[in-house]
């Protein structure tokens, strides 16, 4: 099949353009080297929706921030991701701080930021609830408008939708090279041969790598993508009550510094810090140097904050630009009909769905015909069965009893939603697979728990072997071999 648009990576920003663009009567594939979407930037962030103070007037940036904070509110009622808008606090302490967040409020006056407020008291901030920061702090931003959301639930909620309704996901799909043949292109990749008139780079901190592959000769005339790394803490639930807001420390020019923030379903998050120097482009480990720095910064916010409750630390990579500081959103002057959505870095979480609007007008600008379907269908994601109320819950165990077995206990999630998971739109068919839809695995135990079980199930229920179950990507077999005389 020849499609209209290709769109390469199945991040937020592949996932947000191929849900836009499945509104309308075309062809779409949307290909990503992963097994599962939302697998790299999009899993491993801060998981903040921001308000869009902090990009500078007149960038791409602010725009698609303060448009995609909006969009993402609406949506997440329509679709059912997780989200909660608990506003943000830009904190400081000295006169040099109370500068910068008062040109931040300007910066966000212009950007459209709605109900901004300087707080210029420590009675204010304390009136909010914020009763555990640092007593020198006496100054904040208040944005109302940021919030906190389950990233990868929203990423996989925008592709089930796409896919829902007639994008085709190719998943384990590497492009391994791009040609423009006449007035389209001809994508090798490693599920074969893929035609399409336009083609949509949404490729992360692999942007440049893909565009490099098209321009050919003239790879010369390609942008340059910086990884920078983060990490993070997350804590146990116990921390989770600790702020009520998204505290950030005043910004500088390696970013929004380090946070502390709640979680959608209730732990605390701490970080990240800004590595570039030792950061490679699929390099996720954490350091001991990183993660000493995020917690010694941390607490000039939060004094109390308890790391002897931390379950887990990770690290994200983002995609920057070494050209210039903004998104690079746009046609290829060198190669028409090749359009770069690059240089996603923060906040482009934030912009999701905006980015797919991006990529309608720039199609309409180019002379694509898009003709809106009459019969698009929404399509929801399952409340947790935790979340139901009693009537509910009773309702759905007498459909189905594995509904009433509890296999995740750390996060309560029952053996009916892990089933229900590998049967979806895009079936969890991994560990961490089963854990971006339901919860498992995200407590206290880690799935140490319910990890052996979830495994278990997998295997009966997706007739696998033992050495076909995976903890998250391709490579990562929970087993590899079994001793001898085992059957």
């Amino acid at each position: 099949m020849k499609y209209d648009v290709a769109i390469i990576g199945a991040g937020i920003t592949g996932s947000s353009i191929a849900f836009e663009l499945s509104k309308y009567d075309l062809k779409v594939v949307l290909l990503e080297r992963e097994n599962d979407v939302a697998m790299k930037t999009t899993k491993a962030n801060s998981a903040i929706i921001h308000a869009g103070y902090d990009p500078k007037e007149g960038t791409k940036m602010a725009r698609l921030n303060v448009l995609g904070s909006s969009l993402i509110h609406d949506y997440a009622e329509k679709l059912n991701f997780h989200y909660k808008q608990i506003g943000s606090l830009v904190v400081g302490r000295n006169e040099k701080d109370h500068e910068i967040i008062d040109k931040l409020f300007e910066r966000g006056n212009k950007n459209g930021v709605p109900n901004l407020k300087v707080l210029k008291t420590r009675k204010e901030i304390e009136d909010l609830g914020e009763t555990n920061l640092h007593e020198d702090i006496d100054y904040a931003l208040y944005a109302p408008s940021a919030a906190i959301v389950s990233p990868w639930e929203m990423c996989l909620s925008f592709a089930e939708n796409a896919v829902k309704n007639g994008v085709a996901l190719k998943l384990n799909c590497k492009v391994n090279d791009i040609t423009k043949v006449g007035d389209s292109f001809e994508i090798e990749t490693s599920l074969g041969k893929v035609e399409s008139d336009y083609v949509i780079n949404a490729a992360g901190t692999h942007a440049d790598d893909i565009y490099k592959l098209v321009l050919k000769e003239k790879a010369d005339k390609s942008f340059t993508i910086v990884p920078s790394r983060g990490e993070y803490y997350l804590l146990d639930k116990d921390e989770g009550n600790l702020v009520h807001h998204v505290i950030f420390q005043t910004p500088t020019e390696m970013g929004k510094g380090v946070l502390v923030s709640q979680t959608v379903h209730g732990n605390l998050i701490v970080g990240p810090d800004a590595d570039i120097n030792n950061a490679t482009k699929d390099c996720v480990h954490n350091t001991s140097k990183s993660m000493a720095y995020v917690r010694s910064t941390s607490v000039l916010s939060v004094p109390s904050i308890s790391f002897g409750s931390n379950i887990r630390n990770f690290a994200g990579i983002r995609a920057t630009l070494k050209e210039y500081d903004d998104f690079l959103i746009e046609e290829s002057n060198e190669v028409k009909g090749f359009i770069n959505f690059a240089g996603i870095k923060s906040p482009g979480l934030s912009c999701g769905p905006a980015f797919g609007l991006e990529a309608v007008e720039i199609l309409k600008g180019i002379g694509v015909q898009l003709n809106k379907k009459k019969d698009y269908e929404y399509v929801r994601r399952p409340t947790f069965f935790k979340d139901l109320s009693d009537d509910e819950k009773l309702e759905m165990i007498k459909k189905d009893s594995r509904y009433g077995q509890v296999i995740c206990r750390c996060e309560t999630v029952t053996e009916g939603e892990i089933i229900h998971a590998m049967h979806e739109i895009i079936p969890a068919r991994t560990l961490d697979g089963i854990k971006r839809r339901v919860n498992s695995g995200m407590g206290r135990c880690q799935g140490g728990f319910c990890g052996p079980k979830i495994f278990e199930l997998l295997m009966e229920e997706l007739h696998l072997s033992y050495d076909q179950i995976y903890q998250d990507r391709e490579g990562s077999q929970v087993v590899v071999c079994r001793t001898k005389g085992e059957n």
